[in-house]
C-alpha cells in the first residue's frame, strides 16, 4: 500500500535523525528557514538531492572539493572525468567561469533560460581546480524557484548531477520520498519539492560558436536557433 510505505518512510525518518534530512520545501513560495538549513548544508561541505525543472539532481556547493569528491564518489566516477552541470540563478556570474562569448550566443541563452537546458560553453581560467582540465563546462539555470533561491543566497553555483533510478522503464526517481528512502544514508539532506519530471535537459553545445544539439530532451528546440 503506498500509504503505508510513506508512512513507514516518515518513521524511519524520525527515528534515523543522524541520516539525511527530509525537507518539504514549496516551489511556488520557497520558506526562507527551509531554504537557509540547506544553503548553510552546502556551505559546510554538505550534499543535497533538489528539485529542478527536470529531474532530481544530486549537488554541492562548487567550492568544496570534499563535498565534490563524494558526489563522483556516489556517481561511480573521477571527479576529474565527470560532466556535472554548474547550476546557476542567472547569467550574472557567467563570465565568472565561461569565457567571453559573442552576443549571438548570449542572445540565445537569454531566450533559452531560465529553462530545461544544459549549454557546453568553453570553460575560462577561473575554473575550480577539480576542473581545470577541462575545457568546457555545462551551465544549467533551471525555471525552478527552490533551484535558483538556493544558488542565489549560496552565493555559488551548485555541481550537480541528475538522479539516475535503476528501474529500465522510469529512467529518473520522481518521488521525493523514495529518493529519501534510497538516498537517506549517502547525502545531508532531501528536498521535497514536488514531483519530478521524468525527462532530462536538452543538452546543446556553444563551445565552437555554433550550436549542436548534443540531446533532445524536455526543453524544446523549436524556434530556438
Amino acid at each position: 500500500c503506498p500509504l503505508l510505505r510513506r508512512m513507514a518512510i516518515r518513521i524511519q525518518f524520525n527515528i534515523l535523525k543522524e541520516m539525511a534530512k527530509f525537507i518539504k520545501i514549496y516551489p511556488e513560495n520557497p520558506n526562507e528557514r527551509e531554504i537557509q538549513k540547506v544553503v548553510e548544508c552546502l556551505r559546510d561541505g554538505g550534499v543535497i538531492i533538489y528539485p529542478t525543472d527536470t529531474v532530481y539532481g544530486l549537488g554541492c556547493d562548487i567550492t568544496h572539493s570534499k563535498a565534490l569528491e563524494r558526489i563522483a564518489h556516489l556517481k561511480g566516477v573521477k571527479l576529474d572525468k565527470a560532466n556535472f552541470s554548474f547550476v546557476c540563478a542567472d547569467l550574472s556570474n557567467l563570465s565568472d567561469y565561461v569565457k567571453q562569448i559573442d552576443t549571438a550566443t548570449f542572445k540565445l541563452l537569454k531566450r533559452a533560460l531560465p529553462g530545461a537546458y544544459t549549454f557546453i560553453l568553453p570553460g575560462n581560467n577561473n575554473l575550480p581546480k577539480e576542473f581545470k582540465k577541462k575545457k568546457t563546462v555545462g551551465i544549467r539555470v533551471p525555471d525552478n524557484n527552490i533551484a535558483r533561491t538556493l544558488v542565489e543566497k549560496l552565493g555559488n553555483p551548485i555541481v550537480s548531477s541528475s538522479i539516475y533510478d535503476e528501474d529500465e522503464v522510469v529512467e529518473y526517481t520522481t518521488d521525493p520520498e523514495l529518493i529519501f528512502e534510497k538516498w537517506q544514508d549517502k547525502v545531508d539532506i532531501v528536498i521535497d519539492g514536488g514531483y519530478g519530471d521524468n525527462v532530462a535537459s536538452t543538452i546543446i553545445d556553444l563551445s565552437t560558436g555554433v550550436p549542436e544539439l548534443i540531446r533532445e530532451g524536455k526543453g524544446s528546440i523549436e524556434g530556438l536557433f
